[in-house]
């Protein structure tokens, strides 16, 4: 099973318990800007944390699941891995919480169909901007964050005025810029 494929099973049985998700990351990324290669899958996941554990409980007939970090993760709104049991793809899941990017990344994500079936992914602008705030804690030392961005920004359809606007509130308008700017060249 591939990384797509992958994604769209597990967005099926997020679906069917409830829980909003989004497809970010490489995946995500590919479908709006430069393809490439991935090994894994990153998925944002919102919901309470009855509906987070089944996941986990769920989970566990495919995957192999660090129980006790998927616990706390859920716990504390943080990550956690999933590996794939049979094809060895790992799924980074980030259960998100309550700020800007957080809930901009499943309030606005877009849905798509695929030869496997529908995904839910993160739009091009909450790409960019998480792959930012990527880049940003990493001190701007993460070549393939920033070569993300810009391939998003010179390839796919984004709304720039809303990308600034909201990287103005959560500290990354330099950056967005300096992107803005590279994309052009």
């Amino acid at each position: 099973m591939n990384p797509i494929e992958l994604a769209v099973d597990l967005g099926a049985r997020l679906d069917a318990l409830g829980i909003d998700y989004a497809v970010g990351g490489s995946v995500a990324s590919s479908f709006y800007g430069e393809p490439r290669s991935t090994l894994d899958v990153d998925i944002a996941v919102r919901g309470d944390e009855s509906s987070l554990q089944r996941l986990v409980d769920d989970a566990q007939a495919e995957f192999y699941v660090p129980k006790d970090l998927a616990e706390r993760a859920i716990t504390t709104r943080d990550s956690f891995n999933l590996l794939h049991n049979e094809s060895g793809v790992k799924v980074d899941v980030f259960v998100l919480g309550e700020a800007l990017l957080d809930r901009r990344q499943v309030d606005r994500r877009i849905r798509m169909e695929l030869d496997a079936g529908h995904l839910w992914v993160t739009s091009p602008e909450d790409i960019v901007l998480r792959k930012l705030w990527w880049y940003s804690l990493t001190d701007g030392t993460s070549e393939r964050q920033w070569r993300d961005v810009i391939a998003l920004m010179a390839n796919a359809s984004i709304d720039v005025e809303d990308v600034r606007t909201t990287a103005a509130k959560v500290g990354l308008r330099e950056l967005v810029e300096r992107a803005l700017a590279e994309a052009r060249d």
